[in-house]
């Protein structure tokens, strides 16, 4: 009982006497964020044997900028301020592009601040869906910058489209190219997203197609709510390509642009034009679409009204006979005959006859 008594005293005293370890040291930043980074020189990775393939970016920045002809393509997602801000000492970057890089929802543009130029772009992404509703996500956008200095080409993406790992590993395989420094990184990111966009514009095609079977078919599945629907996400869509024709063209003017680029830049804007045309034919057939559809409705609230009008004159045949004939007056033709009841139903019914065959013959019933 007595040792029972003692026992939380004793562990109170082994506490005391426990060593106790220090804390961890709190995280600045989000260190996650860095997708990957590497150092690369003469069109290939740079890798140290037995060191990781990620090399950290304050060390790649010092190995690119001691060695000849080497860049830093530094990779993240969704950095935070204190992120940005360590990677903007390391870099030497504006503390405006710092800022900006960490929010998304930029319009696509370029601007350059001494040596440093942001290039902002939008990934676009088209959603599965097996049928188009008034509440369907057809595309889905996020945007991506790109910060371009002498030695390093930072890409920033916010939102879950427009990975970027496929991107290095093509470039990776194409050291033609990637030995024009940062700005090959610029144009296997437009050159990604300008295909992404002409994906999107053939499944947004289809999906335009199936609309417009269904609006003009017997059954007319498709309504209003599904055509404005469609035009939301064509809103979205264009806010993502539209704007880029005017960074493309400020890129091709670019006094850094190494001269080796500019032929597959020219490529890509060309494919951005076919991008811009057919979303624009989009907005135009989806307003074609639009009028149609209201014309539809608008024809047939007339067939309706016509309807209503022609039931409404035959009923109102038997309503005046019967009318005149209930106002109780003692000498009215008829009412002292034994057939004056079935002739007037037989009168109604010859009338009403009559004028259905009539609004028959005339399209109103």
């Amino acid at each position: 009982m007595l040792e029972q008594r003692l026992r939380p005293f004793r562990q109170f005293l082994d506490t005391l006497r426990r060593p106790r370890r220090a804390a961890p040291a709190p995280r600045l930043g989000n260190p996650d964020a860095v997708v990957d980074c590497a150092v690369y020189a003469a069109g290939q990775r740079r890798a140290e044997p037995g060191q990781p393939r990620q090399v950290p970016f304050p060390e790649a920045a010092r190995i690119a900028r001691r060695r000849r002809n080497a860049f830093v393509w530094l990779g993240l997602h969704e950095p935070d301020r204190a992120t940005m801000d360590l990677i903007a000492e390391v870099f030497g970057l504006h503390e405006l592009f710092a800022e900006r890089a960490t929010s998304g929802g930029h319009r696509p543009g370029m601007e350059t601040v001494g040596e440093v130029t942001r290039l902002v772009l939008r990934a676009a992404r088209y959603v599965e869906h097996d049928r188009l509703t008034d509440t369907s996500e057809v595309v889905e956008t996020g945007d991506i910058t790109v910060l371009i200095g002498p030695w390093f080409a930072i890409t920033v993406r916010h939102g879950p489209v427009g990975p970027l790992w496929a991107v290095r590993q093509e470039l990776e395989k194409r050291p033609d190219v990637l030995r024009h420094g940062p700005w090959a990184v610029a144009y296997a990111v437009g050159s990604r997203l300008v295909d992404s966009y002409l994906d999107v514009a053939g499944h947004v095609e289809r999906d335009l197609e199936t609309l417009e079977e269904e609006i003009f078919s017997a059954g007319r599945g498709a309504g209003i709510a599904h055509v404005y629907q469609l035009k939301r996400e064509m809103v979205e869509f264009k806010r993502a390509v539209l704007p880029l024709a005017d960074p493309f063209t400020q890129v091709l003017a670019a006094r850094d642009l190494p001269a080796g680029l500019r032929p597959y830049l020219v490529d890509v804007r060309g494919r951005l034009g076919r991008a811009v045309d057919r979303v624009a034919g989009f907005d135009d057939l989806l307003n074609s679409i639009l009028q149609a559809r209201l014309a539809q409705i608008s024809i047939a609230q007339n067939d309706d009204m016509r309807k209503i009008a022609a039931w409404a004159a035959i009923a109102a045949v038997p309503t005046v006979i019967a009318g005149i004939y209930g106002m109780n007056f003692a000498v009215m033709p008829g009412l002292g005959s034994p057939y004056g009841f079935a002739g007037s139903v037989g009168t109604m019914a010859v009338l009403c006859g009559g004028l259905y065959w009539r609004l028959k013959k005339t399209g109103w019933l």
